[in-house]
């Protein structure tokens, strides 16, 4: 991932936004040919300090059978992002462009033994339930023995150890304050669109 040095930013805010986002493209590569899945995925720090990412995909999916003979994945996780019109800055003589934040995350796959598949159902679905709190959380057992093994049969658990990553925060920073200041008041009045999470994230970093 190409990062211009104005775009960086620190690996704490990179990682947090990744636990957050909790969705990504994992890519591989199957001979010559390309393969992509869009996962859920639980990120967290293995007691050896190793980065992990935890997948699952349907056991119908080929992607399984992909990355247990060539491991090596690459993982992107994507943001809010928006055009931005050369209308709304301050400044004369701009261009178009985009803004966006995202991570690129390198690493190894391994596809997990099937009696770590119950685990996973569970901690995946804990983290996204929470979010919809006061709703009483859903959970495995509210399924039948019967219907939940089937489920649990239907797919195959990976995880991926992170060995690097990359990430960008296109938020233009490389603008004068007025033009940013600008930008971010008109996304902010974009509702139905990434505009007003966008501009929180370029108004947060203009406060810094």
């Amino acid at each position: 991932m190409y990062v211009p040095p104005v775009f960086k930013v620190e690996q704490d805010t990179a990682l947090a936004f990744v636990a957050e986002r909790g969705f990504g493209t994992v890519v591989a590569v199957d001979g010559a040919m390309p393969v992509a899945v869009q996962v859920p995925f639980v990120c967290e720090r293995k007691a050896d300090g190793a980065l992990r990412l935890e997948c699952h995909v349907a056991r119908a999916n080929p992607f399984h059978a992909v990355i247990a003979r060539a491991p090596d994945v690459l993982v992107t996780v994507s943001g809010p992002d928006a055009y931005i019109s050369p209308d709304w800055y301050v400044a004369h003589d701009q261009v178009p462009t985009w803004n966006y934040i995202a991570a690129h995350l390198r690493g190894t796959a391994k596809v997990m033994p099937a009696e770590a598949t119950l685990a996973h159902v569970d901690r995946l679905s804990a983290i996204f339930e929470e979010r919809l709190l006061p709703k009483p959380p859903w959970r495995s057992e509210k399924m039948t023995a019967a219907r939940r093994s089937a489920m649990l049969a239907a797919i195959v658990v990976f995880e991926i150890t992170v060995d690097g990553f990359d990430a960008s925060w296109k938020l233009g920073q490389h603008k004068a304050r007025a033009d940013r200041l600008e930008v971010a008041r008109v996304l902010e009045r974009q509702e139905g669109s990434d505009g007003p999470a966008l501009a929180a994230l370029m108004q947060d970093l203009l406060r810094r």
